[in-house]
């Protein structure tokens, strides 16, 4: 929330709400390109389940430690990407899609999830998923003016702090799936 409304703090209401609408579908779209085609792009690259577990929690974990620490606060983009995108009227695709709401770690999250999917509903799970999470983050970004002044500073401090906790525990569990699976691989006997 605070970064969307930072980029669009000179923007009227209704055109913030129609960049929040924009990024949503543009976020299903790009998670639903990995999910569909993370096949292709894992056996292109060579990537392991494994690799991209450790990777993708390592990411979710970096993101969740800047929510955790005061001085990052959440920060995604640099200075100078956030000076870039305030200048630009529509962020819907970049920087705001890409890589705030659908960034690696994400990204990652969908091809480890797509990874196990053997059935066509378990990959329409998946793309359901993708819609309800983008729809709450429509949703968020919606009310974030709202919420902002009801909150105050100090309320959207703990409420970061939070999500923080939550996402580094997300993070450290995908490394330990990834590891796992390591693991379990060395101790499979070739008959």
């Amino acid at each position: 929330m605070p970064v969307f409304l930072a980029l669009t703090d000179t923007h009227t209401s209704e055109h913030r709400d129609r960049q929040a609408g924009k990024a949503a579908l543009f976020m299903v779209l790009i998670l639903s390109v990995f999910l569909i085609g993370g096949t292709y792009i894992i056996n292109f690259f060579g990537i392991s389940m494994e690799g991209i577990r450790i990777a993708g929690g390592l990411m979710i974990m970096k993101w969740a430690y800047s929510l955790l620490d005061p001085d990052m606060r959440g920060r995604k983009l640099s200075f100078e990407d956030q000076k870039d995108a305030q200048a630009k009227a529509d962020i819907s695709f970049s920087p705001l899609a890409m890589p705030l709401l659908s960034g690696p770690g994400s990204i990652a999250v969908v091809l480890g999830l797509q990874s196990q999917a053997t059935e066509f509903n378990h990959y329409f799970t998946v793309l359901l998923a993708i819609c309800l999470v983008a729809l709450t983050a429509y949703i968020i970004l919606r009310i974030a003016p709202a919420a902002v002044k009801i909150l105050g500073k100090t309320g959207m401090s703990a409420l970061t702090r939070m999500m923080g906790f939550i996402t580094l525990c997300i993070g450290v569990q995908f490394i330990i799936s990834g590891i796992t699976l390591i693991v379990n691989g060395l101790f499979i006997i070739n008959p």
